[in-house]
């Protein structure tokens, strides 16, 4: 079914929320370089590589992973997460040990060092991102919140959608 049908729209309007959705992309863009502009930020003072820090990120929000798994989520390979959580393990940022539920299976965890430099890195982006909200009325933040809650059920529709297709 094509765009036109499944959405009941003409092609006017399709290419209006086109054009509206390049002109939210742009200002997204924008918002982001904004944020990323703050150079005390820890992610920009980190001398951490991207897969590693996708790794202590990953843990902060998983608690422990297999390697596995942690393959799966990055794309790579089991002895390019092996390399990568080894120089983690060096850093002092994450630690591993033996599954209770199968001995042969070796999880990754965050040690306290590294679940505060994900807490740090979180609330890094946290706290800017508050200030800028700070400088809205309370109009705009409600209005904000809706739109918010609209594009939280979107993603959770997009998630619930991918699980679906990755099972067929």
């Amino acid at each position: 079914m094509g765009d036109n049908q499944a959405t009941g729209q003409a092609g006017g309007e399709r290419d209006e929320r086109h054009a509206l959705i390049d002109r939210l992309t742009q200002l997204q863009r924008t918002l982001g370089r904004f944020l990323a502009h703050d150079r005390s930020t820890p992610l920009l003072a980190s001398s951490l590589t991207m897969q590693q820090l996708k790794v202590v990120v990953m843990l902060f929000f998983r608690d422990a992973s297999s390697g596995q798994h942690l393959a799966r989520a990055l794309g790579v390979g089991l002895g390019t997460v092996t390399g990568i959580v080894d120089r983690l393990v060096a850093q002092g940022l994450v630690s591993r040990r033996e599954d209770p539920a199968d001995r042969r299976v070796r999880l990754v965890e965050l040690t306290t060092r590294g679940r505060l430099l994900a807490e740090e890195l979180i609330d890094a982006g946290t706290a800017n991102y508050m200030r800028l909200l700070d400088r809205l009325d309370t109009e705009t933040l409600n209005t904000l919140e809706q739109v918010m809650i609209k594009l939280q059920a979107a993603a959770d529709s997009m998630i619930t959608e991918s699980g679906r297709s990755a099972a067929h």
